[in-house]
């Protein structure tokens, strides 16, 4: 909600830039929450009329093939001392037990896990430096990465807009049904606390006689 409360006080143009970047950077192989970022820039634009879902989709998209394709370079270059480097500076993320079970993964599944590791975040950030490490041919990185980017980042886009949407003309539409319940909630509230008060107030003692 932060993130959201933070977009939404920068020019729709900020909005893009930053979700390309953050992406680009997360899809680079620096441990950041990209999807954190879009999710929260896709209900607003649900929200906000400056902010237009496709563009949004598009800049997410862009970002996610641009910073994959960089990891990929860095990585093919870098190779494993890379990943070394990787690992003193974000223990967290690339510990030797993260790359071993991504690079099983890689092996296993080649261009799948590009594509499908698109959606999952320990994966999303391994997967540019981690192919170009193990010398995946780029062709067949640069098929799976942009699918994998396109369908992740427009998809995420589409589905967070549409929900957001959605509840939010929901919400408009029962706005008045809620109010009648909290009514009837705060006037059945008051009652019962009116009548529990009643009975614990002592009963009067009888007036003995000669008084």
């Amino acid at each position: 909600m932060h993130v959201q409360e933070w977009l939404d006080t920068v020019p729709a143009a900020a909005v893009y830039a930053v979700v390309t970047l953050v992406i680009g950077l997360e899809s680079l192989g620096i441990p950041l929450p990209g999807e954190i970022i879009l999710v929260s820039a896709a209900l607003l634009s649900s929200q906000h009329g400056g902010i237009d879902p496709l563009v949004l989709g598009a800049c997410a998209s862009a970002g996610a093939v641009i910073g994959d394709s960089i990891g990929y370079a860095i990585g093919r270059k870098g190779g494993r001392p890379l990943l070394a480097w990787l690992g003193r500076k974000f223990p967290k993320h690339f510990s030797e037990g993260h790359v071993a079970t991504a690079e099983r993964s890689f092996q296993k599944w080649g261009m799948w896990a590009v594509f499908f590791g698109r959606f999952v975040a320990l994966l999303r950030i391994f997967a540019g430096p981690l192919a170009g490490v193990l010398r995946m041919p780029y062709w067949k990185f640069l098929i799976a990465n942009v699918l994998g980017g396109i369908v992740w980042a427009g998809g995420t886009t589409a589905v967070i807009y549409y929900v957001g949407v959605v509840a939010e003309d929901w919400l408009k539409r029962f706005s008045w049904l809620g109010l009648v319940v909290a009514v009837l909630i705060g006037v059945a509230s008051m009652l019962i606390v009116r009548r529990r008060a009643s009975r614990a107030q002592p009963e009067p003692e009888p007036a003995t006689a000669g008084e």
